[in-house]
């Protein structure tokens, strides 16, 4: 095992390399490798494994990058991350990619798309589309041929045909990827103090720039390492952010937030790695089929995500109370339509529910959190001294 301080450094580094040098290096090994940059929340990973591709998570420049071009593109009135991505496409931070995948998130990411599309950035620019219709004879059936329409996509690349072995063999690598993941925040949530945060954070969006397999092998080490005690507990409250699932907040506001007196003990930061909840089948003759099933029956909640018949405000509160949440801390991106408009729901849920609650908003490039700070020490000192 690697020293846990060296892990971290590892993960810091790569989280944040808007280069992406290990997904380049990675292509270069091999002529039939290729990169495909998907936008946050969930894309399914597995088909793009299974056609050697290397899934990419795009999430953005945040304050690693000055905005320049990007703002040519866009009205002011909108969330930042499409300037901050428009950006890293005009520039060379991009270039090597094949391919580029935009979940159905808003408008913006759909414009996205036509832009990377006109641009003629990668061999193929797809919006990739979700159901609204949880029935399998219907929904089931889009969802598979969007992932169809993917996979075809790479094979013109590279001519390799997913097989189901193939597909079986990746849906197993990243059902391991996401139960490592719930056994970091399992743990996390008895002893928030063995791992910050922003070391959370750092060690995930990491894994959305490197091959899975690397990615779990440094997870194991991570609950090898937080299995056993670390750092010192302090007198925190325990808290869930919510809202954050698209632009990513800076590192500077996580902190701030910690800083505060609160522990983060759920969140919604790079949901994509998340989305599925429990196992894929992963032994079956309709790997397709298992992964539309499990996007259909076994999707987490967004505000990117169709609720009908399941509430996000429900959930949001069975969250809080599985994690034995204090309180909520709405975290949404300026202009964010999907989480503003949902914050009334999910805060009346909230209230009902009898769990305090407190809101806030960011760009992905904000420097200054002193505000944000000493409203969050506030939500955090009146938890600890009235309820």
């Amino acid at each position: 095992m690697k020293h846990f301080d060296d892990i971290l450094s590892y993960c810091e580094k790569a989280a944040f390399d808007l280069n992406f040098t290990l997904a380049k290096n990675w292509k270069k090994e091999k002529q039939d490798r290729v990169l495909v940059g998907y936008l946050p929340i969930y894309v399914p990973r597995e088909i793009i494994h299974a056609a050697n591709g290397l899934p990419v998570g795009i999430m953005g420049a945040g304050d690693r990058k000055q905005i320049i071009k990007g703002d040519a593109y866009y009205q002011s009135y909108i969330c930042h991350l499409p300037r901050g991505i428009i950006e890293m496409a005009l520039d060379t931070n991009l270039n090597d990619f094949d391919g580029f995948l935009f979940p159905a998130i808003c408008d913006c990411i759909r414009n996205l798309s036509g832009m990377f599309k006109l641009s003629r950035k990668g061999k193929f620019q797809r919006y990739f589309d979700y159901p609204q219709n949880f029935d399998p004879a219907i929904g089931g059936a889009f969802y598979s041929q969007e992932m169809e329409k993917v996979m075809d996509d790479i094979y013109r690349i590279n001519g390799i045909k997913v097989t189901n072995e193939k597909l079986n063999y990746a849906i197993k690598l990243y059902n391991r990827n996401r139960k490592l993941i719930e056994e970091i925040y399992r743990i996390r949530q008895e002893f928030p103090w063995r791992l910050s945060a922003v070391e959370t954070y750092h060690i995930l969006r990491a894994g959305i720039t490197m091959p899975v397999e690397e990615h779990n092998e440094i997870l194991s080490q991570v609950v090898e390492a937080i299995s056993e005690e670390r750092g010192e507990p302090m007198d925190n409250i325990r808290v869930v952010v919510t809202g954050s699932f698209c632009e990513q907040p800076p590192i500077g506001l996580i902190k701030s937030i910690e800083m505060a007196g609160c522990y983060i003990v759920d969140d919604d930061f790079m949901q994509g790695s998340r989305w599925i909840l429990g196992d894929i089948q992963d032994d079956t003759n309709e790997p397709l089929k298992a992964l539309t099933d499990a996007y259909i029956n076994q999707s987490t909640f967004a505000s990117a995500y169709y609720d009908v018949g399941n509430p996000k405000g429900k959930r949001l509160v069975e969250l809080v109370r599985s994690r034995n949440g204090d309180g909520v801390i709405f975290c949404a991106a300026s202009f964010c339509d999907p989480a503003l408009l949902d914050r009334p729901m999910m805060q009346k849920e909230c209230d009902e529910a009898g769990i305090p609650h407190i809101n806030f908003q960011f760009h992905e490039n904000t420097g200054q959190f002193k505000v944000i700070k000493e409203q969050a020490g506030t939500f955090s000192d009146s938890i600890k001294l009235w309820v």
